[in-house]
């Protein structure tokens, strides 16, 4: 588990491709690596994976190819993923509860600055409209938000500039694709509902 609070970026530094699969080697200077054991999970953009292997600064993750076919942003060399190393039953929680696994790709519709923050409007593949409802969380490439505005497959939120200065968040345009996570709370009450 996570809470979309993301601790640094780092970026991918060498793909190997796998016969299912890549090989990503992520280099993560902002990132204390030193409790970070074999096994643990890392969210990267999003997506929670496993370190295989680990050197002072950087480490080794597997991305499956089922994970590669419903994500973006993992199969890019160079490119810069926001990280977040899983919580601990003690942590803080100033996000959201985030499980790392990745509902669906969104389409940046609008990224543009209003005063000192910005607006970001999103949309949505269709079958997770309905779960995105306005003042509820989403998780954007990893990171924890709040929607402020939601209509049919679009919604939009307000980024701070602190959020948009220490997240990937920054490289967005029109155009652009974006892992999205919704709300946990959302998935369990639709099966409650549908039993």
């Amino acid at each position: 588990m996570f809470t979309g609070i993301v601790a640094a970026t780092g970026k991918i530094t060498h793909i190997q491709p796998l016969e299912q699969g890549l090989r990503l080697t992520v280099t993560a200077p902002g990132l204390s690596l030193k409790d970070v054991a074999l096994g643990d999970s890392i969210a990267h953009g999003g997506v929670c994976l496993t370190v295989i292997g680990k050197k002072k600064d950087s480490y080794q993750i597997d991305v499956s190819k089922e994970t590669l076919d419903c994500t973006v942003g993992l199969d890019v060399l160079n490119g810069e993923v926001n990280l977040e190393k899983a919580m601990r039953l003690s942590d803080f929680i100033g996000g959201h509860l985030v499980s790392g696994h990745v509902d669906g790709v969104g389409k940046v519709v609008k990224f543009a600055p209003i005063g000192e923050s910005h607006e970001l409007v999103i949309e949505a593949p269709k079958r997770l409209a309905k779960y995105i409802a306005r003042k509820g969380s989403i998780t954007v490439d990893g990171v924890s938000l709040t929607t402020n505005k939601v209509k049919g497959q679009r919604f939009s939120i307000n980024l701070i500039p602190h959020t948009v200065e220490v997240t990937t968040l920054k490289h967005l345009h029109p155009g652009a694709r974006v892992n999205l996570e919704i709300d946990l709370i959302a998935r369990y009450v639709e099966r409650m509902l549908n039993l």
